[in-house]
């Protein structure tokens, strides 16, 4: 049933974060080492030199967190897990002061009347698990349901909605093959390994999570775009197509389709040899009907034909202006396109949540009013939202959004230089200031409910 304003009574806006980027806390309550932690400790792999060891002190500053988004209206709250702080060596006893912190956590969110959408992974794999394969290892993709059963275990009383991975495309390749992400290896071989085991860790994390809770929703967040050849050249049309394959298809077909895309498994075993890594009933596994497919979109990429730009034999085209601050192509078409192409190629009936979608700009810094001023993410964030109502108005079911992101934050390789927050943080003083930007989104949420979004 929808509202007149054209969302569903049960569509609920939200916020996202994740553990690494906001908890700071690094060492403390026994907190174990994950590949994130010494990833940057590696000389020039940050920005500015920069660590998570405090990023946004959320460890001590969650409750008034909880507040602010609750004064912001935020209807639902998806956060990650550090699995090194509920479990520091990635196997064997749990850490009784993690867990406590994120049952603490999960129940501030209910109290408040705000809906926790928990993610198993986003990125941070204990360091010892490293030392011994890490994802290229089998093995961790077991390890990985011992840990989903162990958070079940500890909150599925609470937790309804449950992410396994965020992003295995960039766990799997910018961290393995291009090297520009946690652990920093440069390894197509591993990295198509990998991708694998993250496929079959999230079936195996599914499976757990519904023998501790039968009624559970689980999901995995891909990011997802649209693939635009620069020029309407056979060569590059060809060149989007590999480029779709590679970072969409590739994890959407297993899902959702029972097996890898026959062209992308032709060009990979063409360059790297036999794909060993995939074993009998594994892609049943992985197959297990979603209760819902997590999206999570920035922007639209462009490709060329590149012969020997790697082993795809491409190189991305130039975005189109207006950029973000990452040198985003800013669309919300696009966002609309991916939620097209998810109901009408996969599954019609399948339940989309937009797990993520935001932008950085240059932010200015907090003026006389004692509000951050960004008319370019609040524009970013309207348009964006009208494609997911121009999208349920077509009949397809998105249930979610939620906005990256509730504050600035640690930035991965960027460090804090990039700033996607609706709330500016001063990360001398831990100071939070909404932005005009939230300000406009909980009058959005308002008005939505009240029958005028």
């Amino acid at each position: 049933m929808s509202g007149s304003n054209g969302y569903p009574l049960d569509f609920r806006f939200g916020v996202a974060s994740s553990a690494f980027q906001i908890e700071g806390a690094a060492r403390e309550d026994g907190r174990g080492e994950s590949i994130w932690d010494r990833f940057t400790r590696r000389p020039g792999a940050i920005a500015g030199g920069d660590t998570a060891d405090v990023a946004c002190d959320h460890y001590h500053r969650w409750e008034a967190d909880l507040d602010l988004m609750q004064a912001l209206g935020v209807e639902s709250y998806r956060f990650s897990i550090s699995w090194s702080r509920v479990m520091p060596m990635g196997l064997g006893p749990a850490n009784p002061a993690g867990l406590r912190f994120y049952r603490r956590l999960v129940e501030g969110l209910l109290e408040r009347g705000i809906e926790p959408i928990a993610t198993l992974y986003h990125w941070d794999l204990p360091q010892t698990l490293q030392e011994v394969g890490g994802w290229a290892s089998r093995d961790t993709a077991k390890r990985f349901a011992d840990y989903a059963a162990l958070m079940v275990d500890e909150l599925g009383d609470l937790v309804t909605d449950w992410v396994t991975h965020n992003e295995p495309w960039v766990v799997a390749f910018l961290g393995h093959a291009y090297g520009v992400k946690a652990p920093g290896l440069r390894d197509w071989p591993a990295a198509l390994r990998v991708s694998h085991h993250l496929l079959l860790s999230h079936g195996l994390a599914r499976a757990a999570i519904h023998a501790g809770v039968a009624d559970a929703r689980v999901g995995v967040a891909l990011n997802l775009n649209p693939i635009r050849p620069e020029t309407d050249s056979e060569e590059d049309r060809a060149a989007a197509r590999r480029m779709d394959g590679h970072l969409n298809r590739w994890f959407l077909d297993p899902l959702l389709r029972g097996g890898y895309p026959k062209d992308m498994v032709e060009l990979y075993e063409g360059k790297f040899g036999r794909l060993d890594a995939v074993r009998d009933g594994d892609l049943e596994l992985i197959g297990q009907p979603l209760e819902f497919l997590g999206l999570n979109y920035y922007m639209p990429q462009r490709w060329r034909h590149a012969p020997g730009a790697g082993p795809l034999d491409m190189e991305p085209a130039p975005p189109e202006p207006p950029l973000t601050a990452m040198g985003w192509e800013i669309d919300a078409g696009g966002l609309l396109e991916m939620l097209r192409w998810i109901h009408t190629d996969y599954d019609p009936a399948l339940p989309i949540y937009v797990t993520e979608n935001g932008a950085a700009f240059d932010d200015p810094q907090v003026n006389g009013t004692g509000y951050v001023d960004d008319p370019e993410r609040t524009e970013y964030l309207q348009n964006h939202l009208e494609a997911i109502r121009t999208a349920l108005s077509e009949g397809i079911d998105v249930q979610r959004y939620c906005l990256w992101s509730l504050l600035d934050n640690f930035e991965w390789e960027h460090g804090y230089g990039k700033r996607f927050g609706i709330v500016y943080v001063d990360y001398e003083t831990q100071r939070r200031v909404p932005k005009r930007s939230g300000l406009w989104y909980r009058d959005y949420i308002q008005g939505a409910r009240n029958g005028a979004g």
